[in-house]
């Protein structure tokens, strides 16, 4: 019997969709250590890539002239957040929100790639039950944490 998702993917695949998808391509192989599984491009504009970045996939392509840019937003999990934030920035990458951590047990931090596209970078360092939670959420920290995250500008100057 086939399988309804084909092995190797999972139920659902971003897009990103950006008129240097080749370059946005090179980003996410060195920031996350991301495998090209494919590309295939018809003179000089990608069609479609593929990227597997942990366990996931990605899909890439050139956008079309008369298309209004379209930027993605991704979160990933990853092992260690500040070395893929640094490989992130080193590699002209803007920071949006420094790691932070928050009341369910993630470190977060984001930044906007040099194409446009959002990054939330997740790092989970602590199972958090319900209760606990509810209890860090009344901690001034938390509260503090989470307001700052909410407050950041994701598109940056003259962004959106």
């Amino acid at each position: 019997m086939t399988n309804v998702v084909p092995e190797g993917y999972h139920t659902i695949t971003p897009w990103l969709i950006n008129r240097e998808a080749g370059k946005v391509i090179d980003f996410l192989l060195a920031v996350f250590d991301g495998k090209e599984i494919g590309r295939m491009e018809f003179d000089g504009v990608i069609g479609h890539a593929e990227v597997r970045i942990g366990d996931s996939v990605v899909m890439l392509f050139d956008s079309r002239p008369h298309w209004p840019a379209t930027p993605g937003f991704l979160r990933l999990y990853v092992a260690d957040d500040a070395s893929v934030l640094r490989r992130a920035v080193e590699r002209g990458a803007t920071v949006v929100t420094s790691p932070t951590e928050l009341f369910f047990g993630d470190r977060v931090s984001r930044f906007r790639d040099p194409f446009g596209n959002v990054y939330w970078i997740h790092q989970h360092l602590l199972d958090v039950t319900p209760e606990l939670a509810e209890q860090r959420l009344a901690e001034p920290r938390f509260t503090e944490a989470m307001a700052y995250v909410a407050s950041a500008d994701l598109f940056g100057p003259g962004g959106q």
